[in-house]
């Protein structure tokens, strides 16, 4: 069942859906795939560009995992005042259950000041778990 989770940090909206992905795993050799899209909206008067992500992702079994890297998919957005973005990645996971969160460094476009913006904890959950 597709989960969407929402956090607002500093006018910047984070959204996240995410899915099970049943055609990429294979959970008799212990592989879970999870599909993610995140939409960013720029809900303050600024001009703003994502830099970097730093994610937490944590499996049942093989524990907490960090990932830190430049922009998202390749890019490093400039969201004008109103605009989004969306990107879809996935996270494969050796168990059932896990999670994932994190953060987003962005600049203010006119004085290159740093900020970070909360990407919202989502479960990773194998949907057979559930039952």
């Amino acid at each position: 069942m597709p989960q969407k989770i929402i956090k607002i940090t500093d006018g910047i909206k984070v959204t996240v859906n995410c899915s099970y992905n049943e055609e990429h795993s294979a959970p008799p050799m212990d592989k879970y795939l999870f599909v993610y899209g995140i939409k960013i909206e720029n809900l303050c008067p600024l001009k703003v560009q994502l830099k970097r992500r730093h994610w937490f992702i944590f499996d049942s079994i093989a524990g907490l995992h960090e990932v830190d890297g430049e922009g998202v998919v390749g890019q490093q957005p400039i969201l004008y005042p109103g605009h989004q973005f969306y990107y879809e990645s996935f996270c494969p996971l050796g168990s059932e259950i896990g999670n994932m969160s994190g953060y987003f460094t962005f600049i203010y476009c006119d004085t290159n000041e740093e900020f970070s913006v909360d990407i919202p904890k989502f479960d990773l959950i194998f949907p057979q778990k559930l039952n």
